[in-house]
């Protein structure tokens, strides 16, 4: 049987750290995920170049 490949959809990560600091630039990261078995909103651990360290990002829209 052939895999069905519409469950996975493209979304995009936004640091959280950034706008409450308020750095210019914006730190973005684009991935895929399952939305069966994630529903709710993506959040991760990426690196920021603009802060240098690694924060927090949450998907957008």
């Amino acid at each position: 049987m052939a895999k069905k490949k519409g469950d996975r959809v493209q979304v995009i990560l936004e640091c959280t750290e950034q706008k409450k600091t308020g750095v210019p630039g914006i730190s973005r990261y684009i991935t895929t995920k399952n939305k069966k078995n994630t529903p709710s909103k993506l959040e991760l651990k990426k690196y920021n170049p603009y802060l240098k360290k690694v924060t927090v990002h949450k998907e957008i829209k």
